[in-house]
């Protein structure tokens, strides 16, 4: 192992610490958020309230010393209001840029489906090219500008379920589940004292483990990570088995392949080894592929998820040895 992924390992371990200074249990959430982030990508997040959604991606800008921003979806939200737009300074006789909240590191998109399609779509060009365009002029984003838009599995009406192709730029779908009896007795404990997590995160408790510039270096170090080629043709097979698959209407498209390769490899980092396993693909084939499979009507009707779509998928192509 070289030590460019040693050190790989080491950031990552340290910026895992932190977090969890903050999250209590919800180890593999701040993992798959990690993965993301380190991928270039973005995030989808479905849980019910409370769960600390908007803490966590508070907390991993923070660690990251990186900007963050939050927009509450509501249906009379203009992209405007995400993108910003240009007012006329009577002082200077010219237009001049309010940027929107878009214009950050870290976006968290709440409640995502609350919002028109419309309003949804002005955030497709940010995260496709890190680009935002504004009566007719394009503006560069942060190079790490990462969207993570929350969902609420639960509670459906009155909203906009996000298009395919929206859904399809998202490489990960994290579900945020409530914690475990004892992690949730702990959380009580805590908010009794000076531990509760709001105020070590606001009481400088928590050390900011990297900045933009290293996390940009350490993404390029991602790209050591050794993928056998048997292991790609494996990756390709799931994705494509997706597609022919007798409950989905469609299956997911080359971008999740791509999006499985980077995931897995990234995996493999956190795992603290220099190449991808089997396992680290098998990990990652629901977060990457469960938002991507639209059922049939039919097979749905009958209490089939896409979850079970891959777990089958799974269970059926044969792993390389």
């Amino acid at each position: 192992m070289n030590e460019k992924i040693g050190f790989l390992h080491q950031v990552l371990a340290q910026t895992r610490k932190e977090v969890q200074k903050v999250i209590i249990g919800q180890e593999t959430v701040v993992d798959m958020a990690l993965i993301a982030i380190f991928c270039g990508q973005h995030a989808l997040i479905e849980g019910v309230p409370g769960v600390a959604k908007t803490l966590l991606v508070r907390t991993l800008a923070h660690v990251m010393k990186c900007d963050f921003s939050r927009i509450q979806f509501t249906p009379d939200l203009m992209p405007t209001d995400i993108t910003g737009t240009y007012v006329f300074n009577m002082q200077k006789n010219v237009f001049s840029l309010v940027k929107g909240p878009v214009f950050t590191s870290f976006l968290l998109g709440d409640e995502i489906n609350r919002a028109p399609a419309k309003t949804q779509s002005a955030l497709l060009q940010a995260m496709q090219e890190r680009l935002v365009t504004i009566d007719r002029r394009t503006h560069q984003l942060s190079p790490v500008f990462t969207v993570f838009a929350t969902q609420n599995p639960i509670e459906y009406e009155g909203t906009y379920p996000l298009p395919e192709a929206q859904k399809d730029r998202f490489m990960l779908k994290i579900s945020m589940d409530h914690p475990q009896r004892g992690e949730e007795l702990a959380l009580a404990k805590r908010m009794l004292g000076a531990e509760a997590p709001e105020r070590v995160l606001a009481a400088g408790q928590v050390k900011q483990v990297l900045t933009p510039e290293l996390l940009l270096k350490l993404r390029g170090i991602l790209e050591q990570i050794f993928v056998k080629e048997e292991l790609l043709g494996y990756i390709v097979d799931l994705v494509r088995r997706t597609r022919s698959h007798q409950g989905a209407l469609a299956g997911a498209g080359p971008r999740a392949t791509q999006a499985l390769l980077l995931a897995s490899r990234a995996c493999a980092a956190v795992d603290e080894r220099d190449f991808v396993t089997p396992d680290d693909i098998k990990l990652m084939a629901a977060p990457v592929l469960d938002h991507r499979i639209v059922l049939r009507p039919e097979y749905e009707i009958e209490g089939l998820t896409p979850r079970e779509v891959v777990d089958g998928i799974l269970k059926e192509i044969a792993v390389p040895s």
